[in-house]
């Protein structure tokens, strides 16, 4: 994700909340904790539950008016799209070509909003590092819309501070409980309302359930939510609440929005919404033209990938562990994307300086006399 300070390269900053963000935070009401991403230097927010709203009914119309093919799949978790480009690709024709709710939320600031901003700087605040991913190397654009992602973990001191101080918060929240709920597992299913869905979560279950539906098991299903981290959203490596307290918090939250939002999707065009770049199959990776430097990569892929962990969690952005060393050797990610190695990283530096620490002589006061 983007370090805190990649804020000061913008004169106007506008915070894109995920729904599970809310859930990080004890017995907070969501317009405090808008509220407080303002107070430490945001200009403005604009809630992706909101955007996760249009997403929902943009769905369910498309679900009423193209009935091939069967089970349509959702785009909203990018980790499972890239698993299918690598993996399914004959599945690639199954994902609903609507943009997600992060991105969604991006256009509207920019081009709805703040049009005429000059200076503009819109950030998304993330649980998990497959969004960090999907900002970097779009699916279904060109060009993310959106300028930066920040970790919730990294974000979340900060604004447990600030809450502690916020005795009347502004009146932010205008999103309802459809796109609330988005935060969790099920959450898009309900809001998208298909008599005929299911939702599955966590890498391995999103696999087997990709594997009967290219076994033409599921064609009598008309919805497949798949989320790669367990839990949805609120699972992901970027969050600090447990997951279960998260989701269980959201759900709270989403019930007590049940009334507000939007109604229809006419507030976008269909441009807004709609992906403006195709996806294709990645099954086998193009390294180079030249054939003794491809040689090469594919070596540095094997070494690269026998240092990951080999868990295929999904959670650095790529589907498995191969396709991230893939990703590292191409210059699209880094192996502390791996949320695994990072730690092991911080917990090298740590040890480094304690040994630093200890080497360092130590200085003595001497009063006078």
């Amino acid at each position: 994700s983007d370090p805190l300070d990649m804020l000061n390269k913008y004169t106007f900053k506008v915070a894109l909340p995920a729904p599970s963000f809310y859930a990080q935070f004890k017995n907070v009401p969501i317009d405090t904790v808008l509220t407080a991403l303002k107070k430490i230097g945001f200009d403005d927010v604009y809630e992706v539950a909101s955007a996760a709203e249009i997403a929902s009914i943009a769905t369910a119309e498309l679900l009423e008016k193209v009935k091939s093919p069967r089970p349509m799949i959702s785009s909203s978790c990018p980790a499972v799209v890239r698993l299918i480009q690598v993996r399914f690709p004959s599945l690639i024709e199954h994902v609903i070509k609507i943009q997600t709710p992060m991105e969604i939320a991006a256009r509207i600031v920019k081009n709805q909003i703040y049009p005429d901003k000059r200076g503009l700087g819109v950030f998304f605040i993330s649980p998990c590092p497959a969004k960090v991913t999907s900002v970097r190397v779009p699916l279904g654009n060109e060009k993310s819309e959106v300028d930066g992602v920040i970790a919730q973990k990294d974000i979340y001191p900060a604004l447990r501070k600030i809450i502690k101080t916020i005795d009347k918060p502004e009146h932010l929240s205008k999103s309802s409980s459809l796109g609330i709920k988005w935060g969790h597992s099920d959450g898009e299913s309900e809001a998208v309302n298909s008599k005929k869905s299911i939702s599955v979560d966590g890498i391995d279950h999103v696999i087997r359930v990709l594997e009967q539906i290219e076994s033409e098991d599921f064609h009598h299903i008309e919805f497949i939510e798949a989320m790669a981290c367990p839990g949805g959203c609120v699972g992901g490596t970027l969050t600090v609440e447990n997951p279960f307290i998260a989701r269980s918090r959201l759900k709270r939250y989403s019930m007590a929005c049940e009334n507000r939002g939007i109604k229809d999707s006419d507030q976008l065009t269909e441009f807004d919404i709609s992906w403006t770049k195709e996806i294709y199959s990645h099954p086998v990776l193009k390294l180079s033209e030249n054939m003794s430097e491809a040689i090469k990569m594919m070596d540095e892929i094997e070494k690269i990938d026998s240092e990951l962990p080999g868990l295929d969690c999904g959670s650095c952005g790529a589907p498995t562990c191969h396709s991230l060393a893939e990703d590292i050797v191409t210059g699209k990610a880094q192996k502390t994307d791996c949320i695994f190695i990072l730690r092991d990283e911080i917990k090298k530096v740590a040890g480094q300086m304690a040994e630093l620490e200890r080497r360092m002589p130590q200085t003595r006061n001497f009063e006078q006399k």
